[in-house]
């Protein structure tokens, strides 16, 4: 079967994949095998290209598409089903063994396009917003900072943040995508974190860089700030004196979507429910054929897609 691989240095194919020929996956006892119809690639993603791993690894964790061997263990959907999965690694084929306890089934309202932009994103957004309303007991009536949000997670915050009665200002350099977070309910966009006016409950910040420090001093008092990435590539500063002269008592925790103690199964479900329900809106930016992917990778390095970017495989 075909599948995209990390490029090596003078493949010179496209910028970090390449096209290639490899084996059929055999599933293991849990896991299901899925003729992809269509993926997601994330900005995340094309950081990791830069220091892929070792041991044949090959990239793609969003997927949807049709079961065309079920389990052998007998769990999870039969075949013939639609499914949204997130598969360790290796979706961005015509082809993927999924373990079972990461999928959802797929309703008919809903397409493979939309379903295949939920997995990261939609589950980093609905964790980070979990791990809040563990610190705050409840997210209604609170106040919220969200940085770097034009990409695929800010759109799902906004969105769910509103839906819970939270106040979410969103930080986006762009007008346009802007206007689309307020559409999703954001009560407040600006378009640099010194424009953010707080104090807020809780931090959400993507940025790193200068960022970080900007978006710590309008925290209030005892208030948390979860640093889940650093799209600007640059190393955060922080003077332990700055943080005596602002927020007293604020926790600063690091955070990673794949902390969790049960599967993603679960949670895919909930952000195919709430999306077959209408209550949440992917933003799709793109979607291309699969063989743009290189140039696609490239368009998110650079910042050019607004929300989530869907290859579609055919």
């Amino acid at each position: 079967m075909r599948a995209y691989l990390a490029a090596r240095e003078n493949d010179g194919e496209a910028p970090g994949v390449r096209l290639g020929e490899v084996e059929m996956p055999v599933p293991r006892a849990n896991e299901v095998l899925v003729k992809v119809e269509a993926y997601s690639v994330n900005r995340g993603e094309t950081f990791q290209l830069e220091r892929p791993p070792a041991g044949g690894w090959r990239p793609g964790k969003d997927v949807a598409g049709l079961v065309v061997q079920a389990a052998p263990d007998g769990s999870g959907p039969a075949v013939g089903r639609r499914v949204v999965g997130h598969p360790p690694a290796g979706g961005w084929a015509e082809f993927v063994a999924v373990p079972t306890d990461a999928l959802a089934p797929i309703p008919d309202r809903l397409t493979a396009v939309e379903a295949a932009a939920l997995p990261f994103a939609g589950l980093t957004a609905l964790r980070l917003l979990r791990t809040a309303g563990r610190h705050t007991g409840h997210l209604a009536g609170r106040r919220i900072l969200l940085t770097g949000a034009s990409g695929g997670v800010g759109h799902y915050v906004a969105e769910l943040t509103a839906a819970a009665g939270a106040g979410v200002t969103a930080v986006s350099a762009s007008a346009q995508r802007g206007g689309r977070l307020s559409e999703l309910g954001a009560a407040d966009v600006v378009h640099r974190v010194a424009d953010a006016v707080g104090p807020f409950d809780v931090v959400l910040e993507s940025t790193g860089g200068e960022a970080l420090p900007l978006a710590l001093d309008r925290l209030a008092p005892r208030g948390l700030l979860i640093w889940f990435g650093q799209a600007s590539r640059r190393p955060v500063t922080l003077d332990f004196f700055d943080l005596l002269r602002g927020p007293t008592g604020a926790t600063l925790r690091q955070f990673s979507y794949a902390d969790v103690d049960g599967p993603d199964g679960p949670d895919l479900a909930t952000l195919v429910g709430l999306t077959a329900e209408g209550r949440l809106h992917p933003e799709i930016g793109t979607v291309r054929d699969w063989s743009h992917t290189g140039e696609v990778l490239a368009d998110l390095r650079e910042r050019r897609v607004r929300g989530n970017a869907v290859l579609t495989v055919g």
